[in-house]
C-alpha cells in the first residue's frame, strides 16, 4: 500500500518538474548567447592620418627602351664583294665619310665606255648644228632663184606689151599671151619657194633633234654608269658610332642587306606606350626621369614627343622622352623605368592613396575616425592622383582623421581602435625626438596584430 502512494507521487512530481526544467534551460541558454554576442562585438585597429594641404603632383610611371634618336642602317644599292672596311665598331663617324669600299672594276670600265659614247654623241650634236644645209635644201634654193628670175623676165614683157598695147602698135592676143605667161611664171616662182621654206624648216628641226636625242640617251647611259660605279663607296648620312658590323672584307655584300649600323648616341630617346587616359594629360615640354637599375641617380628629361594617333594594335599611345644630358650608362636597347610629372596642384588637399577605396557604384570613398570610436563612410571626389597621395576635391575637410591603414572592406560604423603608427611610417617632420616613444608605444599594438 505504501510502495504503490510513493509511486504515485513520483510520477506526478516528473510530470510537472519536467517542464519547469525545460523552460530553464532555454531562458539560460538564451541569457548566455545574448552575453556572448555582446562579447564577440569587433573592434579594428586601424591608423589615421590627417587630411593636410600640401602640392601634389600627378605622375606617369611606365617600362620604356632606349633608342637614338638617330639611327641609320646602312645598306649598299649594288651586290658585290666587299674590298675595305673603313672602321670597325664602336668607331666614331661624320657625316659623309668613306666606310665601305666595294669591288668596282667592271662599273669602271662600263662608265668608261658610257662616257666615250657621250662625247661621240655631242661631237655629232655640234657638227649637225654647225654643218651647211642638206643637198636637197640647196637643190630647192637654186630652183626657187630661177623661178624667181623667169617671173621678173616675164613681168617685164608684159610691161612691155601692155605699153605697145594702149599705143595701139600691138594685138590684144599678145598682150593676152603675155598676162598668161606672167601668172605661170608667179605661180611657179610661189611653188619653189614653199618647197624651199618647208624644206629649211622641217629638215633642219628634225636633224637636230635626232642629234640631240642621241646625246641626251649616251648622257643619260654615262650618269647611270657613274652612279652606279658611286654605289661602291659607301659613306656615312649621319655623325655617330658604328654599333654593328656583320661581314668582313671579302664578304659578299648583298643589295640591300644591312652591312652597318651607326647611331647618334649623343642624343637618346625613351619610347614607351601608356594607355589613353593617361597620354590625355601629357603635353611635351613636361618634366621626367628616367630610372636605370642599379642606379640610384635618375636622368633628367622631358617629354618630346605625344603620338596624335592610337596604335589600334595595343589601343596604347606612344610617347618619347629624351635625357637632357644622357649618362654613359645609357645604352640603346636598355629597358628603363620612365616617371613623367603630367601636373602639379600647389595647396592641394591630400591623403594618403591606400586609404581611397571604392563602392559597389564604382564610387570613390574613405573612411574617417570618429570621435564616437567607430569608422564613418564618406563619399569623396579625386583630382590629382599619384602612387603615394591622392587630391581630394571635396567630401572631407583639412584636419579630419583618415583611416590610411586598416580601412579595407571595413563596413561603415564599424567601431575601430586607433594606433600609433610606426616611426618608418611617420612623416620626416615627425621623427628625431619622437621617435623612441613611437617605437615604445608601437610595440603593443604589433604584438595585438600579430
Amino acid at each position: 500500500m505504501k510502495l504503490t502512494t510513493m509511486n504515485t507521487t513520483l510520477t506526478f512530481l516528473r510530470k510537472w518538474i519536467a517542464p519547469f526544467s525545460t523552460m530553464a534551460a532555454i531562458l539560460c541558454v538564451a541569457s548566455g548567447c545574448s552575453k556572448a554576442e555582446k562579447e564577440k562585438e569587433p573592434v579594428v585597429s586601424v591608423q589615421t592620418t590627417p587630411a593636410r594641404r600640401a602640392p601634389i603632383s600627378q605622375v606617369i610611371s611606365v617600362e620604356a627602351v632606349v633608342y637614338p634618336l638617330e639611327q641609320a642602317t646602312i645598306a649598299p644599292k649594288i651586290t658585290s664583294t666587299i674590298k675595305r672596311f673603313h672602321v670597325q665598331r664602336s668607331s666614331r663617324v661624320k657625316k659623309g665619310q668613306l666606310l665601305v669600299e666595294l669591288e668596282n672594276g667592271d662599273l669602271s670600265g662600263v662608265a668608261l665606255a658610257s662616257k666615250g659614247d657621250f662625247k661621240q654623241a655631242d661631237a655629232t650634236y655640234v657638227t649637225t648644228v654647225n654643218a651647211g644645209l642638206p643637198q636637197q635644201i640647196q637643190k630647192a634654193e637654186l630652183d626657187a632663184a630661177a623661178t624667181k628670175a623667169a617671173f621678173d623676165a616675164q613681168q617685164k614683157v608684159y610691161n612691155s606689151r601692155k605699153e605697145l598695147f594702149e599705143q595701139g602698135a600691138l594685138p590684144r592676143r599678145d598682150l593676152d599671151s603675155a598676162e598668161v605667161a606672167l601668172l605661170q611664171a608667179r605661180s611657179q616662182s610661189e611653188q619653189a619657194q614653199k618647197q624651199l621654206a618647208d624644206l629649211q624648216r622641217v629638215g633642219q628641226e628634225q636633224g637636230l633633234k635626232a642629234a640631240q636625242g642621241a646625246r641626251e640617251s649616251m648622257q643619260g647611259h654615262m650618269l647611270s654608269a657613274e652612279a652606279q660605279l658611286s654605289y661602291s663607296e659607301i659613306h656615312s648620312p649621319i655623325d655617330g658610332v658604328v654599333t654593328d658590323r656583320p661581314l668582313y672584307e671579302g664578304d659578299l655584300a648583298n643589295a640591300n642587306q644591312p652591312i652597318l649600323t651607326v647611331m647618334n648616341t649623343s642624343r637618346l630617346i625613351a619610347k614607351a606606350h601608356i594607355p589613353q587616359s593617361e597620354a590625355a594629360v601629357l603635353k611635351v615640354g613636361n618634366p621626367a626621369e628616367l630610372k636605370i637599375a642599379g642606379l640610384d641617380a635618375a636622368i633628367k628629361g622631358r617629354v618630346s614627343l605625344v603620338s596624335p594617333a592610337l596604335d589600334p594594335g595595343s589601343t596604347t599611345i606612344e610617347v618619347w622622352v629624351e635625357a637632357s644630358k644622357p649618362d654613359p650608362a645609357l645604352k640603346p636597347g636598355m629597358s628603363v623605368e620612365v616617371s613623367m610629372t603630367a601636373k602639379t596642384v600647389k595647396e592641394a588637399l591630400v591623403v594618403p592613396t591606400p586609404a581611397i577605396f571604392k563602392n559597389s557604384l564604382g564610387q570613390d570613398y574613405v573612411l574617417l575616425a570618429g570621435s564616437d570610436g567607430h569608422a564613418h563612410l564618406k563619399t569623396v571626389q579625386l583630382g590629382v592622383r599619384n602612387a603615394d597621395f591622392a587630391q581630394i576635391v571635396s567630401g572631407v575637410i583639412a584636419g579630419d582623421p583618415v583611416i590610411s591603414s586598416g580601412g579595407y572592406a571595413l563596413p561603415d560604423n564599424t567601431q575601430i581602435k586607433i594606433e600609433t603608427p610606426a616611426p618608418a611610417e611617420k612623416e620626416a617632420g615627425d621623427t628625431s625626438a619622437k621617435s623612441d616613444k613611437s617605437r615604445d608605444a608601437a610595440k603593443p599594438d604589433t604584438k595585438d596584430k600579430d
